[in-house]
């Protein structure tokens, strides 16, 4: 009985949450572009204003944590992380309006006026782990796109996720928007994520997290999913790369923050400069404190090195862990990443153009890289001011969501009397 009734209740908020967001959206639809924007900007300042009791309810989530540190670096704010937030609700304020976009525009030889005119897609449900500020993130992207969103953050940010969401109803009433344009999870109870699979008001869902998280959501959402997988990312060093700049691009893709989906999680070498690469590649990481998981003619390299077991190549470490593997040619590299990859982010690193186009070519991955690090796939780093997630997917968006793959488009059709003969 207490589980029906848990259940009743969940399936009651989630009826309640939607039907206000449904008709949030139809508000936040057509505001003008001033308003939504004013409505970021003075969230910015009440996080700004709040960064105290935000640290404080942070304090309580971080308390309450046992994973491991690469996970508590991605559920800790401090004072300079929750100003980075409000900057960031300020940048998407700053971007151009995705919603004034004629996409296209024709005249049949009829001389009908027809219009591809973009538009917001309605209600948005996100369910997403640990990092606070990605509630943030996802609210100003809805907020400036014309969309109501729900919100279902993890339960070990949920403290952190409602002092976020204070300061964002706090931007959209004083815009004379409504509050319910953007909504947070009642509770951490688990059963408010089978309703939003079951709600008829989202339009869209969007994990963001684990895999088992995103295998869930696909499986059971009666919406369509925007998926964000999780990030099984490679950066293939070619023969012909420049040594200093593989070391320095590596290093970065791995250890400049283990805890994120652009983090890179396997590096292949090529065999024809592994000898030569490789042992410099690996005490510059293992200086670090970078562990290993290698595969067999590494190891014939580096005998150190610790045998990587087969499901290692297939594991998103989000900790400083690299396997390491060595491939014959780029045909080689490529065969890899498709047996083992995510299709999220990955990289050559080659001074060779006509190596780095044909590796580009013919990767399948929502992301590609050409000597840079896989820690670019960002939506800040793309432009976007944000992102709400990687998308994965080969349906309606690939790579970091923005502002405008948060929008659909409609058309619209001008005639002067024309009938249908």
């Amino acid at each position: 009985m207490p589980a029906m009734n848990a259940e009743f209740q969940n399936g009651t908020a989630m009826a309640a949450a939607g039907r206000a967001a449904r008709a949030a959206s139809a508000v936040l639809a057509l505001a003008p572009h001033h308003q939504r924007n004013a409505a970021l900007r003075a969230a910015a300042d009440a996080l700004t204003a709040t960064t105290a009791a935000i640290l404080d309810a942070n304090a309580r989530d971080v308390a309450g944590y046992a994973g491991t540190p690469a996970f508590l670096d991605r559920l800790l704010l401090d004072e300079r992380r929750v100003a980075a937030i409000a900057q960031g609700l300020r940048e998407v304020a700053a971007l151009p309006d995705p919603l004034a976009r004629t996409l296209a525009e024709w005249t049949q030889p009829n001389g009908l006026r027809i219009s591809r005119i973009a538009q917001p897609i309605g209600v948005l449900g996100m369910i997403y782990e640990s990092r606070p500020n990605v509630g943030a993130d996802a609210a100003a992207l809805a907020i400036k796109s014309g969309n109501a969103i729900l919100l279902r953050g993890g339960s070990e940010s949920f403290c952190s996720g409602q002092a976020i969401q204070a300061a964002m109803a706090a931007g959209l009433a004083q815009a004379g928007l409504p509050a319910a344009c953007v909504q947070t999870a009642p509770s951490t109870d688990r059963g408010f994520v089978a309703a939003m699979l079951a709600s008829p008001d989202i339009d869209l869902l969007i994990p963001r997290g684990g895999k088992s998280l995103v295998e869930r959501v696909r499986r059971e959402a009666r919406m369509p999913v925007l998926a964000h997988a999780e990030g099984l990312n490679h950066t293939y060093v070619h023969a012909a790369a420049n040594f200093a700049m593989a070391r320095e691009i590596v290093t970065n893709a791995k250890l400049r923050r283990t805890g994120v989906c652009g983090a890179t999680e396997t590096l292949l070498v090529d065999g024809a400069i592994a000898a030569e690469f490789l042992p410099g590649m690996i005490a510059e990481l293992a200086a670090l404190g970078c562990a290993f998981r290698a595969d067999a003619q590494a190891r014939d390299i580096l005998p150190s090195l610790p045998a990587a077991a087969d499901a290692d190549f297939d594991t998103e470490w989000l900790d400083a862990i690299l396997n390491v593997a060595i491939v014959d040619g780029v045909d080689d590299a490529l065969a890899h990443i498709a047996a083992h990859g995510s299709a999220h982010t990955d990289a050559i690193i080659t001074e060779d153009a006509a190596v780095a186009e044909y590796f580009l070519a013919r990767l399948g991955s929502a992301v590609g890289l050409w000597n840079a690090s896989t820690q670019f796939c960002d939506g800040g780093e793309f432009g976007f001011g944000a992102e709400i997630g990687i998308a994965t997917g080969r349906v309606h968006a690939r790579g970091p969501v923005g502002l405008q793959q948060l929008t659909i488009y409609r058309y619209l059709v001008m005639g002067n009397g024309q009938v249908r003969p």
